[in-house]
């Protein structure tokens, strides 16, 4: 992994500098929650949002439920041989280091989000932060 100065080598220097001390600043403001990110340093309480309360849940049935499944099913099915090339070209531009967006949503015509996502630990790994 390259440090900032590393990034910034072909910068002048007094660009380097300036983009280090504002990411130094970003950085300061996360750490300390005076920038609050949802889910970096900002967090629900098991209660839900101290702000917006929902006014009801609502929960799909499971005669809901199995119609999404076999609907998902279907598609699978249906799109079996494009979903295939569609993933393989998505894996493919990602080992080679490619710009993927193109290639991401040609894929998404054919394949559920459980299938791109599975694509792509498969040639990438998963993310796990450090706790």
């Amino acid at each position: 992994m390259m440090s900032g100065r590393e990034r910034t080598a072909h910068l002048p220097a007094g660009r380097q500098g300036r983009i280090l001390e504002e990411s130094l600043y970003y950085e300061t403001l996360k750490h300390n929650g005076d920038f609050p990110v949802i889910g970096v340093n900002t967090f629900l309480s098991s209660r839900g949002s101290p702000t917006v309360l929902p006014k009801e849940v609502i929960r799909a049935t499971e005669e809901e439920k199995q119609a999404q499944i076999a609907t998902a099913e279907n598609l699978r099915k249906a799109y079996a041989t494009e979903s295939a090339a569609a993933l393989k070209d998505l894996q493919h531009a990602a080992i080679r280091n490619e710009n993927m967006f193109a290639v991401l949503m040609e894929a998404c015509k054919y394949c559920s989000l459980g299938q791109l996502t599975d694509a792509m630990f498969e040639v990438g790994g998963q993310y796990r932060r450090n706790m």
